[in-house]
């Protein structure tokens, strides 16, 4: 999560680090991020990531979403967030170490955590919020918690996030 939850706009996406289409939005949600940091305050805007990975027709999406839970328990998330999207056709377990590494995460307890599938159940729990809330497929997007279903495009989503902001 970037941001506090008390925030006038909370965007929570759903993604899946092998979906090129998650990889689009999530980039698009950095630009818009960049273009209201104008016009919102520090405080007025919150993004909260969740995982999503789909696992039948992404094999390594799972196991890449818990490279992002065994970064961000090192404290680099979101770097490994942006690797991961950066680098999706390369998501086997070398590359994944190899990011970890450029990153300067702790690269024993990173690979135990994986060995181990420490934060399966907090990808699972991510999974499940998701359905919940009506997802099917990655990526999914919520704005105050209300499904956006308007087009991938800048203008239509940073319009969605004004009014919201209203």
């Amino acid at each position: 999560m970037r941001g506090v939850l008390s925030a006038k706009v909370v965007l929570m996406m759903y993604g899946d680090y092998q979906c090129s289409k998650s990889a689009d939005v999530y980039k698009l949600i950095k630009v818009l991020k960049g273009e209201l940091s104008a016009s919102f305050g520090e405080d007025d805007l919150c993004f909260i990531f969740r995982h999503f990975p789909q696992a039948q027709i992404h094999p390594q999406a799972q196991r890449a979403a818990e490279a992002a839970v065994a970064a961000a328990v090192q404290g680099q998330f979101w770097l490994m967030n942006d690797t991961l999207f950066a680098h999706q056709q390369k998501l086997e377990n070398g590359y994944l170490v190899e990011y970890a590494n450029d990153l300067g995460l702790d690269i024993p307890q990173f690979l135990k955590e994986l060995s181990k599938q420490v934060h399966i159940d907090r990808i699972n729990k991510d999974i499940e919020s998701g359905c919940k809330s009506g997802v099917t497929a990655a990526p999914a997007l919520f704005i105050n918690n209300i499904r956006y279903t308007g087009r991938w495009k800048m203008t239509e989503l940073m319009t969605a996030i004004i009014a919201a902001s209203h």
